[in-house]
């Protein structure tokens, strides 16, 4: 009992990271209509960029603020200079050429930075918790990542539902062509989605980085699994996002600890297959088709 109770917390903290990812992923396909492949390689760098800042300052935090600023402005020129010229086109071009983005951004890690894994500070203690005698599992660190991930969620959650940017928002990727015959500057909207999702991208590495070493291809396995969750929890709900990180991380935790840890990427593999073969949409898509 006490080692499923263990299992159990530890896939809940590392779904918590498997959503933060697949947050980032919906909030691109709800904002543009447009995965984007290369959103672990742009969370990666943004990893770089805030353990360089802490190396100087001593600070995690300054760090930690400079890597999500750093995070928005990278999306946004991601979408300005990559993305806008593909816009209107074939969906195969966007695809194809946030591929390319992946791999050039994990070369020109490679040449800044190296191929060397490196270590990455946590932002609070990483000693395990325990009841009495009882070790849960978990620490304070995977407590401060589940509560990031939620106020993401809902954050993002309530600014889709409730706002009128997250209504442009959606209008601009259901039709950007009858968005802008309302009024809805579109170019800024697709600007601002990528943006916005190259911070929750930020975030995900800063979480995900003290658990692995960072390198510059330590992020790829994580964004397969953040694809996943998305996939799960289906790419239009935010709270999918989050229920899917976190059924996925049980489900691994539950494979890894009583299986073996070489079975962890299969099980994932087969998960993503069962719900594209039995459901596409989505645990938590009521329609085929996208709403405004």
């Amino acid at each position: 009992m006490v080692e499923f109770l263990e299992f159990t917390l530890e896939g809940l903290s590392a779904g918590m990271i498997y959503a933060a990812i697949a947050l980032s992923l919906v909030l691109i396909w709800r904002g543009t209509g447009v995965l984007n492949y290369a959103q672990g390689a742009m969370a990666m760098l943004t990893s770089f960029i805030a353990l360089e800042v802490i190396y100087v300052s001593h600070s995690y935090w300054l760090g930690f603020v400079v890597a999500l600023a750093a995070g928005l402005v990278i999306g946004g020129i991601v979408e300005r200079v990559v993305i806008r010229p593909v816009t209107g086109k074939p969906p195969l071009n966007a695809v194809i050429v946030t591929i390319g983005l992946l791999i050039l951004i994990e070369g020109l890690a490679g040449l800044l930075y190296g191929s060397n894994d490196r270590s990455f500070p946590p932002a609070f203690s990483i000693n395990g918790l325990s009841i009495g005698s009882v070790a849960l599992g978990i620490t304070r660190n995977d407590i401060f990542t589940g509560v990031a991930v939620l106020l993401a969620a809902a954050a993002l959650a309530v600014t889709f539902r409730y706002t009128s940017i997250g209504l442009r928002l959606r209008a601009t990727a259901f039709n950007a062509r009858v968005a802008r015959l309302l009024g809805v500057r579109v170019g800024r909207m697709l600007t601002l989605g990528w943006a916005l999702a190259g911070l929750l991208g930020a975030l995900a590495g800063l979480l995900v980085s003290p658990a692995t070493f960072l390198n510059p291809n330590s992020m790829d396995t994580i964004f397969v699994l953040g694809f996943t969750a998305a996939v799960i929890g289906g790419l239009e709900s935010p709270a999918g996002a989050v229920v899917g990180g976190l059924v996925l991380g049980v489900v691994l935790s539950y494979a890894g600890g009583y299986l073996g840890s070489e079975v962890v990427n299969l099980f994932g593999l087969a998960a993503l297959l069962l719900v594209l073969m039995f459901r596409p949409s989505g645990l938590f898509s009521s329609a085929q088709a996208r709403r405004v």
